[in-house]
This record gives structure tokens, C-alpha cells and sequence, in this order.
């Protein structure tokens, strides 16, 4: 799971780039991401260098929260199983999963049942721990317990503080939501469904509704909505119920051992789960159907998706996610797109061997580099290029910071309403990330083929495994080593601008400081380098 809770504190503002009301997409962010300037320069590659030319399909894995695959525009964009026939209840491919026909779901049960809302890594560590470690003071620890017993005491800091915190805020702001949601209620009730702010001006001067009008203006001045008010409330509830809660286990719904990674036939076939909008949003960004005049165009028309479901609402399991990734090799995936990321992995040793697995049969692996603002050189992250274990970095791998259409921070009532060149949430490092892509007003397909503006660096993710997969199926001599050189070395080179450094708008810095190419991917440029190698 990404922190969101840095966004919700520093960069709100991402989350409403859109407008605090309702309204149509703006033609400005509908597929800028395909477009010039700082956009991937997709489109001119398509019509100036691609026009004439066919390309192979490839397949894409998307570990993530599950894809909407009957969305309108991912028809045809999604991978089917040729080795598994619907609806039999075999296993005809005899790989342990039963009808695996578009993916797998390594969250939910084999009578269908699925979860959604769990614990932080930092909480299941401090859960694991405490039965060892509570009640026994430091001189009653063993030498060889005493790494463990550093552990827990940090996990158990960092818990306690949390749910301290949130548990503050949420009385905080106790009053404050019990007003805006009634006259949330009662906006909505005048004008027969969600308001505008043209609305709320027309009712500025009503004797029964002016104050509630006021109000949501007023919100609206801090740059929210009533929905991203009681989203952040509905966050705060999450820390205390489920994040960072000890004492909840929904993970006893999937019936396996989440800490033997021989315990492997889990799951069951829903690929789509109960909360599809992070996974389905990141699909349509790789492979939505170009140029039908619906939704937004992907990067890759050519790319079939398999969904992988291994992320919930909270932090992946490092057994799903190593599970996942050897899925999706054994099934013919090129490219494995992974837009989550954690502090804590306690399982590195098999989740670094799954990577291999994937390094040995020349699959490229395309992450998320976070979105907590800060030097992944420095600052645990995971999963990593490069472990601590390892002497060198993984030779498959592309860690992808956030951009934005913006060359230069624009204020708005005193807030800082567009970031920099550089996405103002996206994680950053000179050596541990590769390249920035579009991450910021991201228009794609949401579940019940819906639409909507999301951003983070897990927008930006899907963008490089649309155009690896462009390149592959277009290219198809090149192997994924070759791919990966490809698109790191044809970046748009924006060494020479400036932009805030992420999560410290007060600092400026050159992208040079940000990603170790100092670039933009690009897809226009990445063509003509492979048109050169093929």
C-alpha cells in the first residue's frame, strides 16, 4: 500500500486537481500523459513512427487491488488463460489454480468470500512480537533474541504513536463533521444531487441555506470537498480499526499460512475483488482502448492484462506478492507492473528470490517508487531494486518516480495548487530511482466502466509497463534486458530544470538530484532507439 497519509496531510491537493465539485473531466488532463511537452510524446509515436506497423500482443501482469475486467475499456486488452477452460472447476493447466482463466486472487477463499481492509506491515510485526516480548523488561532478553527485541520496540513506537495521533485528529474534527454532513445532506436534497460550486454561490443568499452554502465555500477555500473530508475522517477510522490495529486478523478468511511460502494453493478466481479502483485505474493507463473516442487512451494497444490480486487496503504480504510475481513468469507475463510499496518486508529472502526468478526468464519489473516525498536512497522502501543483502541491483528493474505537466509551481489562496515539474508526493533518489513519468491528473478507467482522475506514483508505474509493452510487441526480437536500456537512456533529459524537492517545497533542486537519468520517459524517443536495435 502506498502512505497515503502523507498525502492527506501535505499534498491534499492532489486528490482534488480536478475541481471540490463535480464536473466533466478538463480536456487539459485527458491523455496530456500521451501527449508532448512533458508528456510521454505516445501519440507522435503512434502517428509519425507506428502508423504503418502491427504489433504483437504482450502480456502485462498488474499485481495490485484487482481489475474491473468487463470495463468497456479494457475489452480486448485482457489476457485469457489458452490452457484453462471456464467454469469446469479443473484445474485443467495443472498449475494448482482452478480456473484461472484471467489471473489469480491471492486475497480471498476458496468458497469466494475475499478481503479487503488490513493491517499495516509495522502492525503485524508489532502483533507477532508482542507475544514474545510483552511484559519482560531488557535484562530478561536473551543475546540472541536481541534484534527481535529491538524491532518490536520500534514497531511498537511507531504504533502506538500512530493511533495516538489519529485518534486526536478524529476528535479534532468530531464537531466540525457532524455540521458538514448534515448540511452536506441538505445541499444535495435542494438541488436534487451533487452540487457545483455555482450552486453554492446561487445559495449563498438563501434564508435556509446560505450558512450550510457558506460553509462548503468556505472548505472549498482550503482546497476540499465535503467527499475529501470524509474521506480523510474515513482514513483516520482506518488507522484505528484496521491499520493499526492488533487485534484484528482477516487474513484467517484466506485459510493459509501467510509465513510458509510452500503453503502455495490459495485464493480463488475473482480477479476484479471487492475494491477494484486502484488496479483497474493502473490497467487502463497501460492498455485502454486507443482512439474509441470513450474514456482515455492507453499506452499500449497492444498490451493484455493479467490481473494479480495481492494488494488490499493496507500492506501487501510478502508471500502473496512473491507468489504473484512466480504467476505470473510461469504464465507468460514480459512485464509485471507493481504500483504498492511498504516500510517493513519481513520475508526479503523469498520475495528477492522471486525477483530473480523473473530476472532468470528475462521478465521486467516496473515500480512504484512511493509516495511519502522522500530519498529512497536512504529510507526503507519496498519492494527495492536493490536489497541490502545484494551486491548490485536487480538488472530487470525500473523504479519510477512522478511528474507532472507543470514546468513551475503555481500558488492558488496561498496553497500550492500546482506542483512543480516534479510531483510534490513522489519519492525521489540519484540512485535508486531510474525515471519520472506522469503521475499527477491522471484521467482512466475506474470499475463499472467509470472514469476518474487519480494520482501518485502509482499512475506513473503503469505508464513505463504500457511502453515496455509497446516496445516488446512492436520490437519483439529485443529482449526485456534491452527494453529496459531503451527506456531509461531515451528519456526526455530534464537535467538542467529545476523543481521542489518532493515533501520540501522550500528546497529547489535539478531533477539530477531526483532520478539517476535526470529524465522523463518518453515514448517517441524510446521507438527511435529501437528502431535502431531491432
Amino acid at each position: 500500500m502506498m502512505d497515503l497519509k502523507k498525502i492527506f496531510t501535505l499534498t491534499f491537493v492532489v486528490f482534488i486537481a480536478s475541481s471540490s465539485f463535480t464536473q466533466k473531466v478538463d480536456k487539459k488532463i485527458l491523455n496530456w500523459y500521451n501527449g508532448k511537452k512533458f508528456g510521454m510524446h505516445t501519440d507522435l509515436a503512434y502517428k509519425k513512427l507506428l502508423n504503418d506497423k502491427k504489433a504483437e500482443e504482450v502480456v502485462v501482469a498488474v499485481i495490485d487491488s484487482g481489475v474491473d475486467i468487463e470495463h468497456e475499456d479494457l475489452q480486448g486488452r485482457i489476457w485469457t488463460n489458452p490452457n484453462e477452460i471456464a467454469g469446469n472447476g479443473i484445474d485443467d493447466d495443472n498449475n494448482g489454480y482452478i480456473d484461472d482463466i484471467h489471473g489469480w486472487n491471492f486475497l480471498g477463499a476458496a468458497d469466494g468470500e475475499n478481503i479487503n481492509d488490513v493491517q499495516l506491515e509495522v502492525t503485524r510485526l508489532y502483533a507477532r512480537y508482542q507475544k514474545q516480548f510483552e511484559g519482560r523488561s531488557a535484562n530478561q532478553i536473551n543475546d540472541d533474541e536481541q534484534e527481535d527485541y529491538a524491532l518490536y520496540k520500534k514497531v511498537k513506537k511507531e504504533v502506538d504513536e500512530v493511533r495516538k495521533e489519529s485518534q486526536k485528529e478524529l476528535d479534532g474534527i468530531a464537531e466540525s463533521w457532524d455540521l458538514l454532513e448534515k448540511s452536506d445532506s441538505q445541499l444535495k436534497e435542494k438541488v436534487g444531487g451533487d452540487y457545483t460550486y455555482k450552486d453554492l454561490k446561487k445559495l449563498k443568499n438563501d434564508p435556509e441555506l446560505a450558512l450550510q452554502a457558506q460553509m462548503m465555500i468556505q472548505l472549498d477555500g482550503f482546497g476540499l470537498s465535503f467527499q475529501e473530508f470524509a474521506d480523510y475522517k474515513k482514513y483516520l477510522e482506518d488507522d484505528l480499526n484496521f491499520t493499526y490495529n492488533i487485534d484484528v486478523n482477516p487474513r484467517e478468511i484466506v485459510g493459509d499460512d501467510p509465513s510458509d511460502f510452500n503453503d502455495k494453493v490459495y485464493g480463488n478466481n475473482d480477479v476484479e475483488g471487492p475494491d477494484a479502483g486502484h488496479g483497474t485505474h493502473c490497467a487502463g493507463i497501460i492498455s485502454a482502448v486507443r482512439g474509441n473516442k470513450i474514456g482515455n487512451d492507453g499506452v499500449a494497444d497492444n498490451a493484455r492484462i493479467m490481473s494479480l490480486r495481492a494488494v488490499p487496503n493496507g500492506d501487501e504480504r510478502d508471500k502473496d506478492i512473491a507468489l504473484a510475481v512466480r504467476y505470473a513468469v510461469d504464465n507468460g507475463a514480459k512485464i509485471i507492473s507493481m504500483s504498492f510499496g511498504k516500510s517493513y518486508s519481513p520475508y526479503q529472502e523469498e520475495v528477492i528470490a522471486a525477483y530473480k526468478y523473473a530476472e532468470e526468464n528475462d521478465v521486467l519489473l516496473v515500480h512504484a517508487a512511493g509516495n511519502e516525498g522522500v530519498d529512497v536512497d536512504v529510507t526503507d522502501n519496498y519492494p527495492s531494486p536493490k536489497y541490502e543483502s545484494m551486491s548490485h541491483r536487480f538488472s530487470n528493474w525500473i523504479e519510477v518516480g512522478a511528474s507532472t505537466r507543470y514546468k513551475k509551481v503555481e500558488y492558488k489562496r496561498g496553497y500550492m495548487w500546482n506542483d512543480g515539474l516534479a510531483a510534490d508526493f513522489s519519492n525521489y533518489g540519484d540512485e535508486m530511482v531510474d525515471v519520472y513519468a506522469p503521475g499527477l491528473e491522471i484521467y482512466s478507467t475506474v470499475p463499472q466502466s467509470d472514469y476518474d482522475e487519480y494520482a501518485g506514483t502509482s499512475m506513473a508505474c503503469p505508464m513505463v509497463s504500457g511502453l515496455a509493452a509497446l516496445l516488446k510487441g512492436y520490437y519483439p526480437s529485443l529482449n526485456m534486458t534491452q527494453i529496459r536500456e531503451i527506456i531509461v537512456s531515451s528519456v526526455q533529459d530534464v537535467s538542467e530544470m529545476t523543481t521542489p524537492l518532493p515533501g520540501d517545497s522550500e528546497t529547489i533542486v535539478s531533477f539530477v538530484d531526483l532520478c539517476n537519468t535526470a529524465g522523463i520517459v518518453n515514448t517517441y524517443n524510446a521507438v527511435l532507439m529501437a528502431e535502431k536495435l531491432k
